[in-house]
């Protein structure tokens, strides 16, 4: 299987103008180009990514990468992630039934199937099951680190910002300085972001998954050069996995750069 030409020939619709065209279209001769194939929009993983890389955009910029990502949802969806997470709309595709998952053979994640339950539910059983690790390998794990922080991570959240994540009252960055210190993730930190997301996904479920069929789907990353070369790739294996480094999910791109 050949990625780079399965995503040359991918076209999908675009959320900044609903047109569907290349997902290549637009690309202004990229030194490195950075392919993100993202599960459902309303999934931890899709919107921790996006805000990895919105943190370090101007790097990006400088590094001379561009993006491009392909989630699961619709052009609803789509436009109320990138309106939360920040990360551009012209960037962002749809694939409504994750057929670009199944073609580059993305883990479709636990598929069991229970009798007497609809597709939506069977889906529903198969995410909880995979939130306590089953058929989700390191799941569990990459939810304590949110929790007890992480010493080889960054830290996420400035002294200043203020960080909305209800049921929470509104937390100061400063705040975390109590668990911990600077200069590194303390504990809670992550965990506090994660929360602010699932009070984001769950105040706006139908918007950001109007197809709950694919709640288990995993996505990939997927790093080519100037000519089409594939430098680095990453096929998740679970919930919360979408790095093989999840202290610094970004760090093979400047390994690469």
């Amino acid at each position: 299987m050949n990625a780079y030409s399965i995503l040359s020939q991918t076209e999908r619709l675009r959320i900044s103008d609903g047109k569907i065209i290349p997902i290549f279209g637009g690309l202004v001769s990229p030194d490195r180009l950075l392919i993100l194939i993202w599960s459902q929009l309303g999934d931890f993983d899709s919107l921790e990514y996006a805000w990895w890389l919105q943190r370090e955009s101007s790097k990006l910029q400088d590094k001379g990468i561009q993006v491009r990502a392909i989630g699961i949802g619709d052009r609803n969806s789509g436009l109320k992630f990138c309106e939360y997470t920040g990360f551009p709309p012209e960037w962002l595709f749809i694939d409504p039934q994750a057929e670009i998952h199944k073609q580059l053979e993305l883990y479709q994640g636990l598929s069991w199937k229970f009798p007497f339950l609809s597709t939506a539910q069977n889906a529903w059983l198969n995410l909880i099951l995979m939130c306590a690790g089953i058929g989700s390998p390191g799941t569990l794990s990459e939810v304590f680190r949110g929790y007890k922080g992480d010493r080889q991570a960054p830290q996420l959240i400035g002294d200043e910002e203020v960080i909305r994540a209800t049921p929470l009252p509104p937390i100061k960055g400063s705040f975390f300085k109590l668990a911990g210190g600077t200069g590194f993730q303390r504990p809670f930190e992550l965990a506090t972001l994660r929360l602010r997301n699932m009070t984001e996904v769950l105040s706006n479920w139908q918007t950001y998954v109007p197809q709950q069929a694919y709640l288990t789907q995993r996505g990939g990353t997927f790093l080519f050069d100037s000519q089409g070369n594939l430098l680095y790739e990453h096929r998740d294996r679970g919930i919360l996995g979408f790095a093989k480094n999840m202290s610094n999910p970004l760090e093979f791109l400047w390994e690469n750069a």
